[in-house]
């Protein structure tokens, strides 16, 4: 953690619904005259496209059904904790980012599906933002929660999270329900390792329940709307939370636990708003004093 170069880490698996938090993020950022330094969880995959088809094709034949994007060996967990300790405390560090799709890739010159090179995260940026897949991951070798000062976890309730992959897996990238399915199957055992207990780690967790029948996520013909759904939104410590004032500026919300507020699902960025807003006037403020400005 640091005063100086704070860290905002925003994690969830494949299909959570962090995209949302970062958007809230942006709007907060622009409104407040942030500049942050943004970090795409993508880009500390430690292997391309086209070569983790390749691993994961070598793993099968070897008969490892469980090779995944969520565990270790796919992932470069020291360089993340890297950056995460060295834009703490000089505020800066080693970035790349990962090229999704044609639109992403056109401006480097390369192929969709590939990094570009390693360069040093820009001067003079006010705060890190990390969005991605492990953000609080905690191994015997690595402590990457302990860096961020706000840790956010994004985790749709199970059935949910699977409509969601499923949805933007078949509409988006053309795959088939099979095809997801496997994927689903496969990361199981790093998504109960690698990405739950991450959980334990988070200050703020939003949860999305859906109020309608997702028994059967594989059929799902579509992804129950914010408003069919109610956000329940856990704080690890809610000293100084102003529970009473957000029920009042949200409605129609109420206490499950004394640190737990549920919120309908509609209004979930409008509580982001008015529960972030005053976490990054306090990180700028203390940076400013920091800095003796």
């Amino acid at each position: 953690m640091s005063i100086r170069h704070p860290i905002i880490a925003i994690t969830g698996s494949s299909g959570a619904g962090t995209t949302s938090v970062t958007r809230t993020f942006e709007n907060i950022f622009r409104r407040e005259k942030v500049t942050a330094a943004v970090i795409e969880g993508d880009s500390f995959h430690r292997y391309d496209r086209k070569a983790m088809k390749a691993k994961a094709a070598e793993a099968e034949a070897a008969g490892n059904k469980n090779f995944s994007h969520f565990g270790p060996e796919n992932n470069l967990f020291a360089e993340l904790e890297a950056l995460f300790h060295d834009y703490a405390n000089i505020g800066t560090g080693k970035r790349r980012k990962y090229l999704h799709d044609p639109e992403e890739a056109a401006p480097y010159q390369q192929d969709p599906g590939t990094f570009t090179p390693w360069e040093d995260v820009p001067a003079n940026t006010d705060l890190l933002f990390y969005e991605g897949l492990h953000g609080a991951v905690v191994t015997p070798e690595v402590n990457i929660a302990q860096h961020p000062d706000l840790l956010i976890g994004v985790v749709p309730v199970i059935n949910l999270e699977w409509i969601q992959k499923l949805y933007r897996d078949k509409k988006q990238r053309g795959y088939s329900t099979e095809a997801v399915t496997d994927t689903i199957l496969r990361r199981m055992p790093d998504y109960v390792n690698y990405i739950c207990p991450q959980f334990n780690h988070t200050h703020v967790n939003f949860q999305r329940v859906p109020m309608v029948d997702t028994s059967n996520p594989f059929i799902a013909r579509d992804i129950p709307s914010a408003d069919e759904s109610m956000v329940v939104i856990r704080f690890a410590n809610p000293k100084g939370i102003d529970f009473q004032y957000l029920r009042s500026m949200i409605g129609d919300s109420f206490m499950s636990r004394a640190n737990t507020i549920v919120v309908p699902g509609g209004k979930m960025e409008l509580a982001m708003q008015l529960i972030f807003t005053p976490f990054v006037w306090r990180m700028m403020e203390r940076k400013k004093k920091a800095d003796g400005s």
